[in-house]
């Protein structure tokens, strides 16, 4: 299990997201580091007037609890771990949670239970990790979004790499 990949996942998370940005095409709006504008006022409670001075330490503490533990990445496997706190990100933890699930040919209600977990630690991780990849593609399609779906399938492809680069190297 990888209660200690947290930081790793992070590093990687943030140059998947990048700095500061303000597409207007982008319903997220203003964003640093990954976090909306809308995500970082409700997490301090109140309001800013710019993201552009987030740093990493900054955004560490907001990532772990609103991301990290609802994913469950303490108690994934490396490389898998990352997936699902990167898709959490991106789309929504319960999203990614049920996106896991589906992957593991399970009822996908969100909740990473025993059953979950019994089905996760007798997998092949590298095979889970792919088909997690290839199940957040199809989703990305779905969407219909072509402004942004290049860039979405091409974070899933590096991201499949990099998680199974971690998988493999423990």
């Amino acid at each position: 299990m990888s209660a200690g990949n947290y930081k790793n996942c992070l590093e990687l998370i943030l140059k998947s997201e990048g700095g500061w940005v303000n597409n207007p095409k982008d319903p997220g709006g203003e964003t640093n580091l990954g976090v909306t504008k809308a995500v970082w006022e409700e997490y301090v409670g109140h309001p800013v007037k710019t993201m552009k001075n987030l740093t990493k330490d900054d955004v560490a503490p907001l990532y772990e609890q609103k991301y990290w533990r609802p994913c469950y990445g303490e108690v994934l496997p490396r490389g898998l771990d990352f997936l699902v706190f990167s898709m959490g990100i991106n789309s929504g933890t319960g999203r990614s949670n049920k996106i896991l699930q589906s992957s593991l040919g399970i009822l996908a209600d969100g909740v990473i239970g025993p059953k979950t977990r019994e089905l996760i630690s007798s997998s092949d991780v590298s095979k889970l990790i792919a088909k997690f990849s290839e199940t957040r593609r199809e989703f990305y399609r779905s969407l219909n979004k072509p402004a942004f779906e290049k860039g979405w399938l091409s974070r899933v492809d590096k991201e499949e790499k990099e998680a199974l680069d971690m998988a493999k190297n423990g």
